[in-house]
């Protein structure tokens, strides 16, 4: 279920629709009769992938979801954890451990990595599961804070979770009724606030990585297509499906299958290392040893 709903969602993005629909016109115009109504969905494509790359749109469309939170700023509060949600990554040792994160990832970290400053005694809660690779997210997240001073008992491990719905699971079975700050990027707060709420937690929102911007005045920054500002539409479709989906899933688990989420207190605990060493990393990261022939 996992491994369909990401497929259809990819499917669904901005350029790869607009590929799409214009492979389709192209495919009318070369093999049928029909050719003025291929010219025109090619059209309808080519605009498309324009308006989709266009800054005025792409950050009126993500802007308004980007600043429902504002920065986290001190509180006159103990804080007991800070959790960090998983960006993606990749498995390279021919690269920087900094380089291995996503820019999103990277910029969780950072900013999960700020807050923990200000909280002495706090622990650094870093999720994600392998994602194809052979190590986990969290894993590869720990390897870049130890390197950016963070001590190592201060670092706990949930290494299995897929989505921020079992993120927030976790979450709760670990922390239960402690002080939680959660670090996400800007657009993707508001449903992983839905998601670690509904699982009986009322963390304290802290967004980071602000992709839309309205002061740009330079005319060929603003008004010529660009990848950054197709990725604003793509993260602002992205969630927009996203919250399509949990408003619908929620819908169902009320309307009767109560078990669609499970209660909280009945999770097993997750898989979470109470401690993080260079030992632990360095063991799990390096190669098997070939075994000697006989």
């Amino acid at each position: 279920m996992f491994e369909l709903k990401k497929v259809v969602s990819s499917l669904l993005m901005p350029l790869p629709a607009m590929l799409i629909l214009g492979f389709l016109g192209l495919i009318l115009i070369m093999f049928t009769a029909r050719r003025k109504l291929g010219s025109l969905i090619i059209l309808v494509s080519l605009c498309g992938t324009f308006l989709i790359s266009f800054q005025p749109l792409s950050s009126r469309l993500l802007m308004p979801l980007e600043r429902q939170y504002s920065a986290f700023l001190p509180i006159n509060e103990t804080i007991d954890y800070v959790m960090v949600l998983g960006g993606g990554h990749v498995v390279d040792d021919q690269v920087p451990p900094t380089s291995e994160l996503s820019r999103a990832s990277l910029m969780r970290l950072s900013e999960g990595i700020r807050i923990l400053r200000m909280y002495p005694g706090a622990k650094l809660i870093l999720s994600g599961y392998a994602g194809g690779t052979d190590v986990s997210h969290a894993r590869v997240m720990a390897k870049v804070a130890l390197a950016l001073g963070v001590s190592k008992p201060d670092i706990i491990l949930l290494e299995t979770a897929k989505d921020t719905w079992e993120e927030a699971r976790q979450a709760a079975a670990f922390v239960q009724s402690k002080k939680l700050v959660l670090v996400t990027s800007a657009s993707h707060m508001k449903r992983a606030m839905n998601e670690f709420e509904s699982a009986g937690l009322s963390p304290y929102p802290a967004p980071t990585n602000f992709l839309a911007q309205k002061e740009i005045d330079q005319a060929w920054q603003k008004y010529t297509p660009q990848s950054r500002y197709l990725e604003q539409t793509e993260r602002y479709w992205h969630e927009t499906m996203g919250q399509i989906w949990q408003g619908l899933r929620d819908w169902v688990a009320n309307e009767g299958n109560q078990e669609f989420l499970p209660v909280v207190s009945e999770l097993e605990q997750p898989q979470v290392s109470d401690k993080v060493t260079v030992e632990d990393l360095e063991a799990e990261l390096a190669p098997e040893e070939p075994v000697p022939s006989q």
